[in-house]
């Protein structure tokens, strides 16, 4: 009986090595025939355990020691159906006078089916966070935690925890078939444990990983993922089901860049999501916006990345409490009419321990080729896109924060990075394509998979690209040869527009093309203007200190980009703190210049960026034809010699309406910069309609830290044919300032 007990040694010894692919082939209940008697032969392992009990319904069997930490007994005229538990007693080590009782894992049938199997091998599975990491489950009446992970060249796996005493030898996983996926369910562990996988690779290594599919993590600096069930419930009902007819392109867009840590710190108090979640909305809302944009959530192991390397891409971070924190932040928003952007970063990962990178012992989630798998700028990993199952992974978390966290956009990092196999490497740093160029094929199909489905699956949700060449059709739907996103970064006016406000205005009339070119392409794609944290960091100074003048005309050329941002054809961004005009650049691990506020210049451009704001979101005319060039008209570009700019935006016609200059019905702003600080008076400038004009905004008004130079309230248009049209106002312009008009 021993022998039959002991089974077969290579079993045994796989186990006691930890390096066996599948534990339930040994451990567990075994249907056996002895002496012509059916009966069941139950094996379990526990290490530093000293004895061990098969408790029954109806009793309990002493087991046999084994050695190797294992141990087995006969039950007689029994099936491999038996139900029972386990008891264990320790006489050595910390758990030295200790007994308890727990399920056996290895009685149970594999918990993920054929079908989530099918779909994990293809690289379809759409909704893999169900599938794959932690996710409660049920088995044979039983509940518990199934634990699944992809590690296809692994040797052994393990799910090691705080349940378990981290040992690998307690729960080693099987390898299921030739998915590459290792399951186990374990009744009994509970909500909030911290747990890992213990992966020895084909080198013989162990390696202690985070899970890449983890719902939350340990707070750093701790690097275990953390088991969560959330218990949510949305009050986002009304928010959601408008956005399902929401098209963003049509739609005002005033986007408030956040880097939540940041905008929290200063306060002597380590705030959360939930904390966050008022004073935030709070500030955006009188500001005018009526987005906010957050910088990387998901967990990542450095603070001072900003979120941008990632090691838990389904993790909210940690750092301001649960997923259901997270949710909560986000119900609040959208409740008070907050629509939420979150950035996304498929386009690297970082090389920590405990992150992807090597995950199995093998270049898995990178390629081996370090002239395809290495970023030479960020010392990270890139993705291997051509992998189907990595490929899935990318997919199906883009669609998890939409899916999971009511999520309205998401923005793309970094996509010139994936776009182009030789970014950013010298000759012979890369490998090129199939057809010997630098398009990087699999890159563009993931890109267009994940705008595809977004469209599908979530109508009224949409995808940003942070892309930074001149890289065709970004914005055109992958059917007509573009890549599918909703919007682009216009990185091109951003960096042309902050030149120009550095040139001191006596040069200026040498560089007007600057703001002028952007039009030539502003229907390429469709764009977003940043005025992102990339601009205000690493020794470039704020947004004011790259203003031309003194501190005064520092902040008059501020105020008239801010007018400038908001009122030309694109959507807007502004990294939080633009709107105080801090002359100190952004450091993450400082809070924001508040009490700036409380000086009038600064508090005046604060006022300027709220009023802009409202201006903006009541009226269409700015942002409903966005990007169509039907919305937008120069009056006057090509007034060198004064730096002169003024256009109008228009909104949509009236019934049939003709051209944009014979549509005096149509609602439109006219909007003119003076930028030099010498006013301009008796200046002329053609208008669509006739009548009298009134000035809507004003930048240097005394309310924004203007020089409140003489100004009527309103203009009445004369019977002269000026830039084109038939109609013409004389205006009074003010210095270095931006004025608004539209028909009284």
């Amino acid at each position: 009986m021993y022998s039959l007990l002991l089974g077969h040694e290579k079993h045994r010894l796989s186990l006691a090595d930890q390096d066996h692919e599948n534990p339930h082939a040994y451990l567990g209940p075994r249907a056996v025939h002895v002496g012509g008697e059916s009966g069941v032969i139950v094996r379990a392992k526990q290490p530093r355990a000293s004895s061990a009990w098969l408790v029954l319904n109806d009793g309990e069997v002493e087991m046999t020691p084994l050695g190797h930490d294992l141990f087995a007994a006969y039950v007689p005229g029994r099936d491999a159906e038996l139900t029972y538990q386990l008891r264990f007693s320790f006489d050595r080590g910390a758990a030295a006078g200790t007994r308890w009782q727990r399920e056996d894992p290895y009685r149970f049938s594999p918990t993920l089916t054929d079908e989530e199997l099918y779909f994990l091998g293809e690289g379809t599975h759409r909704r893999l966070w169900q599938s794959l990491g932690c996710t409660p489950a049920e088995s044979d009446g039983v509940t518990g935690r199934r634990f699944a992970v992809w590690a296809p060249n692994a040797r052994s796996v393990a799910v090691v925890g705080s349940w378990n005493g981290w040992d690998p030898g307690v729960h080693p996983m099987r390898r299921l078939g030739t998915s590459g996926t290792w399951e186990i369910f374990i009744p009994g562990v509970e909500d909030r444990h911290l747990y890992k996988f213990d992966i020895k690779g084909a080198d013989g290594k162990s390696r202690l990983k985070a899970d890449p599919l983890a719902r939350w993590a340990e707070v750093s600096p701790g690097r275990a993922s953390r088991i969560f069930d959330s218990d949510y419930s949305w009050g986002d009902d009304g928010w959601m089901v408008a956005a399902i007819e929401r098209d963003v392109r049509r739609e005002p867009m005033a986007i408030y860049e956040v880097h939540l840590g940041s905008w929290a710190a200063g306060g002597g108090k380590k705030l959360s999501y939930r904390d966050l979640a008022e004073p935030l909305v709070e500030s955006v809302k009188s500001l005018g916006f009526n987005y906010i944009e957050l910088m990387p959530v998901a967990e990542h192991p450095y603070d001072g990345s900003w979120g941008y390397q990632v090691t838990g891409y389904y993790a909210p971070t940690s750092r301001f409490g649960t997923p259901d924190d997270f949710r909560y932040f986000v119900d609040y928003c959208h409740q008070h009419g907050v629509g939420v952007i979150l950035d996304w970063v498929p386009a690297h990962f970082v090389k920590d321990a405990h992150g992807l990178g090597r995950f199995d012992g093998s270049a898995l989630y990178e390629h081996h080729d370090p002239r395809r798998g290495e970023h030479p700028d960020w010392g990270t990993y890139i993705f291997n896109y051509g992998r189907f199952e990595v490929r899935n992974f990318l997919v199906a978390n883009a669609l998890y924060w939409l899916d999971e966290f009511h999520i309205d956009g998401l923005r793309v990092d970094a996509v010139a990075s994936m776009l182009y196999l030789d970014y950013s490497r010298k000759e012979g740093e890369w490998l090129p394509n199939a057809q010997g160029g630098h398009e990087n094929f699999e890159a563009i199909a993931l890109l267009r998979e994940v705008n595809r489905l977004v469209r599908e699956h979530y109508p009224g949700r949409f995808v940003v690209a942070e892309e930074s060449t001149a890289w065709p059709g970004v914005t055109e739907r992958p059917g007509e040869g573009g890549l599918g996103f909703n919007l682009k970064w216009n990185m091109g006016w951003m960096h042309d527009t902050l030149e120009y406000f550095s040139i001191d205005p006596l040069f200026r009339s040498h560089h007007h093309d600057r703001l002028v070119f952007s039009m030539v392409y502003e229907y390429s794609e469709a764009f977003v203007n940043p005025l992102s944290h990339d601009e205000v960091v690493h020794g470039k100074g704020s947004l004011l200190t790259k203003m031309s003048g003194d501190p005064w005309r520092k902040r008059a050329n501020l105020r008239c980009l801010y007018t400038y941002l908001f009122t030309r054809p694109g959507k807007v961004l502004l990294f939080m703190g633009g709107e105080l005009g801090s002359p100190r650049e952004w450091n993450h691990e400082l809070g924001l210049d508040r009490f700036l506020e409380k000086d009038p210049d600064h508090r005046g451009i604060r006022d300027l960026v709220a009023a802009l704001g409202a201006l903006y979101c009541r009226t269409p005319c700015l942002w409903r034809l966005d990007h169509e060039p039907d919305g937008f008209e120069w009056v006057s570009s090509h007034d060198r010699g004064r730096s002169v700019f003024a256009y109008v935006r228009y909104g949509e016609p009236a019934g049939d309406g003709g051209s944009s200059k014979e549509a005096a019905g149509r609602d439109h702003r006219l909007v003119v910069l003076n930028l030099t600080p010498v006013p301009r008076e008796g200046y002329r400038l053609g208008v669509p309609a006739e009548g009298t004009y009134r000035v809507l905004l004003n930048s240097d008004e005394k309310r924004f830290g203007g020089s409140a130079f003489p100004l009527a309230e309103g203009f009445v248009t004369e019977a002269a044919d000026t830039d084109g049209f038939g109609n013409s106002l004389v205006l009074t312009l003010p210095p270095l300032s931006a004025l608004v008009l539209g028909p009284a």
